[in-house]
């Protein structure tokens, strides 16, 4: 693989990469040792690629594990992934949209998702019971996952994250070693559900609802910020949401102030 092999299947194919579809395919191969050793793959490992492009990637990973699942959205890229799994076995071809289409059953997840999927990737894996996901993401949606409370990148993203996964920051990731070039760096990133959550959650919906709802008004006293939540899901007027709100515990911080156990703390006060 690489940036010859790359521009000569785009060349072949006819293929303009899709900007919108956030087709920047790596040509940097030597980061596919990397990322199946973060991943500590094994021969009982059933790996999911979504967004394969050329299956460079995939490739690489038959040699490691038990069966590559890739995911390809694009007709014409997925014309020429069969091609390059051609012989493999133990390569599954998806066709279709990642977060739509029925998949196989998998454990981990090692992948360079197109950025238009990166968060809506992130977010359907929360939902799913995987052993790890090990990705490239674009670096400044990694600094909203990894945000510190009160940051400017602090807001109901880093909150979930951080309820549902430890998060382990690896390697940076060169634009340059993407063909196009995109606009920014990425980096490689390890994300691992708890065994044991970090704090504890009665209702997970509501948990999600109201950070969620809250962190659109985060610059707000907490008490002010929840009366709007409390009209809208308890069918309150403004002065029985007011009283209402008044008992939220760290009422007086600003919801960008509020950590995520304190939303923990929260919603399982609400919820009740």
């Amino acid at each position: 693989m690489g940036l010859s092999e790359t521009k000569r299947l785009l060349r072949i194919f006819r293929i303009t990469p899709n900007k919108l579809m956030g087709q920047n395919f790596l040509v940097e191969g030597g980061l596919h040792p990397k990322l199946t050793d973060y991943a500590a793959l094994n021969r009982n490992d059933v790996v999911l690629d979504a967004g394969a492009g050329f299956g460079f990637l995939a490739r690489f990973l038959s040699g490691k594990c038990k069966t590559v699942v890739t995911v390809e959205k694009d007709r014409r890229i997925v014309e020429i992934l069969r091609e390059q799994v051609k012989g493999l076995s133990n390569v599954v071809v998806v066709e279709g949209d990642m977060l739509k289409v029925a998949l196989p059953e998998f454990n981990k997840v090692v992948t360079i998702p197109p950025y238009y999927l990166s968060s809506h990737l992130v977010l359907w894996l929360l939902e799913r019971n995987v052993d790890c996901a090990v990705l490239i993401l674009q670096k400044e949606f990694v600094n909203r996952l990894v945000a510190n409370v009160a940051s400017e990148d602090y807001g109901w993203l880093a909150v979930i994250a951080n309820y549902r996964l430890r998060i382990d920051v690896l390697d940076e990731v060169p634009k340059t070693m993407f063909y196009p070039q995109p606009e920014v760096n990425s980096v490689i990133v390890r994300l691992t559900p708890w065994r044991i959550a970090p704090f504890c959650v009665n209702d997970e919906a509501f948990f999600n609802r109201l950070i969620r709802w809250l962190f659109t008004d985060r610059n707000k006293k907490l008490n002010n910020a929840l009366v709007s939540f409390l009209k809208t899901t308890r069918h309150l007027d403004k002065v029985e949401a007011k009283k209402c709100a008044s008992k939220a515990p760290l009422g007086e911080r600003r919801v960008r102030e509020l950590t995520p156990r304190d939303f923990g703390d929260l919603a399982n006060v609400f919820s009740e």
